[in-house]
């Protein structure tokens, strides 16, 4: 499905109606009695909470059986599950930075209002807007959006370790439209409750959402101005430093261990005592700044040391997989090339389009139904597993140049 934004920054509406005429958000054919009695039973707790009888119908209207695909999602993320270069690869791609580039100079009037007001660079803005919704197509693809009183109530009802989380969450959500901010219908997001753009949960909106569009509304899910001025407030307001970076790839000395020197925070120039320096050759900026080494991958892959920026853009989401992606792919818009230290992979990877071809490869063959995205999770690495067996391969599941040479010689 193909989407356009209008001149002001906002998704037409009709290719959000589309998705939701599409099924999107249907429901279960048999309700769940014990999930309609909680649903009924919350309500003493929402109107505790200033919810009134008539939002909290209508955000509950049509909600009568927990989603299952919500739970599949809370077991599985990939900031926490992924190998780290797997995480790398599907994010900070080619096509990722493209887009960038072109949405950059599309938005550049609005990027240079909030990079003035807010003091967050630009380029970490569009990096966490690509990180979050792929500049906002995600919001736009069938099936992507859900529910989000029903996920949350989901969550609430059936996952103990969220559900203090997921409780507080609803009720945020069921404030946000009792304020008149979206309609209990556009209440549209995530497994998790995210939102918008730029994906924020219900308290996060409550706490940080912005409207610097001027129309009257904290608008993310349809005003790309709105979502990134509240994503630039949300990161100012948790310390972030303006005119610094998150942090440098540095080479370390042999036997360079952080069970010897310790993790804790350091100078630049006392990481350089100990032997660390930028890949690049050049002089830290400021000597002075305090930094924590991150390497994430063992010794033989990259090493990084980390400053103020890098722990608040895990206020956003709080992984260093995530943070360092951001970050990473924030220098890439400016001009940067990748990582100088390949990460120890232990196979020779593919490049975006190469992975796409597998993917395609592997759907030919039928061992593949998912989408042609370039994307490698867990449908992609099952599905290689999978020919790997028929064809007599070590079954490690990676996109690798010996797999796609082999499907090559099958397709």
């Amino acid at each position: 499905m193909t989407f356009q934004w209008d001149l002001s920054g906002k998704i037409k509406t009709i290719a959000l109606a589309a998705v939701i005429a599409g099924g999107s958000f249907s429901v279960e054919a048999h309700a769940d009695a014990g999930f309609k009695n909680w649903i009924s039973d919350f309500y003493s707790v929402a109107a505790k909470s200033g919810i009134s009888r008539q939002t909290y119908n209508a955000v509950f209207q049509g909600v009568s059986s927990p989603d299952p695909a919500v739970i599949k999602s809370a077991n599985f993320q990939p900031e926490f599950k992924s190998k780290v270069w797997d995480y790398m690869d599907n994010r900070v791609t080619d096509s990722a930075v493209e887009m960038g580039l072109e949405l950059k100079v599309k938005y550049k009037r609005w990027l240079d209002i909030i990079e003035k007001q807010y003091g967050v660079d630009r380029h970490i803005l569009l990096a966490i807007w690509s990180m979050e919704t792929s500049y906002g197509a995600a919001l736009v693809r069938e099936g992507a959006l859900r529910n989000v009183a029903r996920s949350l109530a989901t969550l609430a009802y059936q996952d103990k370790r969220r559900r203090k989380f997921a409780r507080s969450q609803l009720i945020a959500a069921m404030k946000i439209v009792q304020n008149g901010d979206v309609s209990a219908s556009g209440l549209r997001g995530s497994w998790a409750g995210a939102m918008g753009h730029t994906q924020f949960i219900p308290t996060s909106y409550l706490t940080w959402a912005q409207d610097i569009d001027g129309d009257g509304r904290r608008n993310i899910w349809e005003s790309v101005p709105d979502a990134l001025a509240s994503a630039a407030n949300l990161l100012k307001k948790n310390g972030w430093r303006t005119g610094k970076t998150w942090g440098y790839e540095v080479t370390t000395p042999a036997g360079f261990s952080t069970d010897r020197v310790g993790t804790k925070s350091r100078t630049l120039s006392e990481w350089q005592k100990l032997g660390l320096r930028r890949v690049s050759g050049k002089p830290f900026p400021r000597p002075s700044d305090k930094a924590n080494v991150k390497i994430l991958a063992g010794s033989k892959g990259p090493a990084f040391l980390m400053l103020k920026n890098f722990f608040v853009l895990k206020s956003y989401n709080n992984a260093d997989k995530y943070a360092l992606a951001v970050g990473h792919l924030a220098d890439r818009l400016r001009g940067s090339g990748p990582f100088v230290v390949d990460w120890p992979r232990g196979y020779i990877p593919l490049g975006e389009e190469e992975r796409k071809e597998l993917q395609e490869r592997l759907k030919v063959l039928g061992f593949y139904d998912g989408e042609i995205d370039g994307k490698i999770g867990s449908g992609s690495r099952g599905a290689i597993k999978n020919y790997q067996a028929k064809v007599g391969l070590a079954q490690d599941g990676y996109a690798s140049k010996k797999v796609l040479a082999s499907l090559r010689k099958r397709t």
